[in-house]
């Protein structure tokens, strides 16, 4: 069974203050404030109520590392087929998934978010796509996108850090790995915003008919460029998924559906989750000089800019949390779980927890048991993609410091506005200034 460190704080052992009662009492996830500032809450929920039941949400939030831990060791229990499907376009489940049938091409579920066994085989098969494209041979090309878009913006001194660049630089990689147009960013990014938001619970009717129509636009695209590739294969991600194979047999192959939903998921979780990480690389140069420094002197040292992104990816999850469901009752850290119930497992919060990160809001590059953050989730759904999504933020980490300097916010962080998703925490927009180093 995974522990945590025994020498560190353990805050359960601190007296609650009259603010971390009032937060467990009346706070939730969905409150602008709590969207913005989580982490009082997720304090509040470690110390004192760890699976902390979210009455609006209607979810429990699973606050604490070793909790998370106990969940991600058993998908059998703890569903994510039952979790992401039941979270899909809550409230309006129905609708949604009317709009897509009639006018989407189809309705495909996530394939990739199921349960073993069937999750095995979809795994193994998406995966081929990772082997076929090896992520050490696609830096150089990486590399060559990320200097590319910083020399056309450094001699500008200002930029907004997720519209500028975060959004294109993942959009035009992912375009190039799934051999899409990249005159197709613009509608990328609404193709983006509209899947997250359906796990988001966030969204009002009107919103959701919107993004329906956008995600009927992005499948009937992906649907053509499908066609194309089985008749016609590349050298891309597309070919590689709608030609998987493993064995012999009809499920030695992907069903067209199951191929639709993972090119979808490729698509959205290459652009969108990364992208918040690059927003949240910049803002941490912009407000922690002395780490901007630090991997400025340090930027050919690969040792140093890997610990970076790990601490990076630890302090600064760019997927707050992500849903199960349990399929049995079940007792979880004291806590009688009845079947079907709806959890979220909070990620970002059990990456802040002192028992196990001391000090947990300093970044700390040398910070000796980064790697047990759960930013990739964990278990048989790890995520397929952590070894490109890692790739992504070095590269832009690396070439940012040696190519710019001086950063600094152009905007109050408290003006910092966040798009409405308890899934991620994802800056709309950070205005920065620069200056190209000679």
């Amino acid at each position: 069974m995974a522990t945590a460190p025994s020498d560190a704080l353990d805050e359960r052992q601190t007296a609650p203050t009259a603010e971390e009662q009032r937060l467990i009492a009346e706070a939730t996830l969905l409150e602008p404030a709590v969207h913005k500032h989580p982490r009082a809450f997720y304090t509040a929920m470690r110390k004192l109520d760890p699976v902390h039941y979210d009455e609006k949400l209607e979810m429990y939030l699973i606050s604490r590392w070793e909790d998370i831990q106990t969940i991600q060791r058993d998908p059998i229990t703890y569903s994510v087929d039952h979790g992401y499907h039941n979270q899909q376009a809550k409230g309006f489940a129905e609708e949604f998934r009317r709009i897509l049938e009639e006018q989407g091409g189809g309705y495909f579920p996530d394939a990739i978010m199921s349960d073993p066994p069937y999750h095995t085989r979809i795994r193994r098969l998406l995966e081929k796509a990772f082997t076929a494209h090896r992520v050490k041979e696609l830096e150089p090309r990486i590399a060559k996108v990320v200097e590319d878009l910083i020399e056309s913006i450094a001699d500008k001194g200002a930029m907004d850090a997720v519209q500028d660049f975060a959004i294109p630089l993942t959009t035009r990689i992912i375009c190039e790995q799934l051999g899409l147009d990249w005159d197709m960013k613009d509608r990328i990014q609404r193709w983006s915003t509209a899947v997250t938001a359906q796990i988001g619970r966030m969204q009002n009717r009107e919103e959701m008919l919107g993004h329906a129509r956008e995600i009927c636009d992005l499948q009937q695209y992906l649907i053509a460029k499908m066609h194309e590739r089985e008749a016609d294969p590349r050298e891309d991600m597309i070919s590689d998924i709608v030609h998987a194979k493993d064995g012999e047999g009809e499920e030695a192959v992907l069903a067209f559906g199951e191929a639709v939903s993972l090119i979808r998921a490729l698509l959205i979780a290459g652009n969108e989750t990364t992208a918040t990480a690059l927003g949240n690389l910049v803002f941490i140069l912009c407000t922690q000089p002395d780490i901007a420094e630090t991997l400025r002197k340090s930027a050919d040292d690969d040792r140093l800019l890997n610990r970076f992104v790990e601490e990076l990816l630890r302090i600064e999850p760019p997927v707050r949390a992500l849903s199960r469901m349990t399929t049995r009752e079940v007792e979880l850290d004291g806590t009688l779980l009845p079947e079907g119930a709806h959890l979220l497992l909070m990620y970002a919060s059990a990456n802040d927890q002192p028992d196990v990160f001391e000090s947990p809001r300093t970044f700390d590059i040398e910070r000796k048991n980064m790697v047990k953050h759960v930013s990739f989730g964990g278990g048989v759904h790890k995520c397929v993609g952590l070894a490109l999504a890692r790739m992504e933020i070095k590269v832009a980490a690396r070439e940012l410091v040696r190519r710019l300097g001086d950063f600094r916010l152009a905007i109050d962080p408290e003006d910092i506005r966040y798009l409405p998703t308890v899934a991620t925490r994802t800056m709309e927009s950070l205005p920065i200034t620069f200056t190209r180093r000679s």
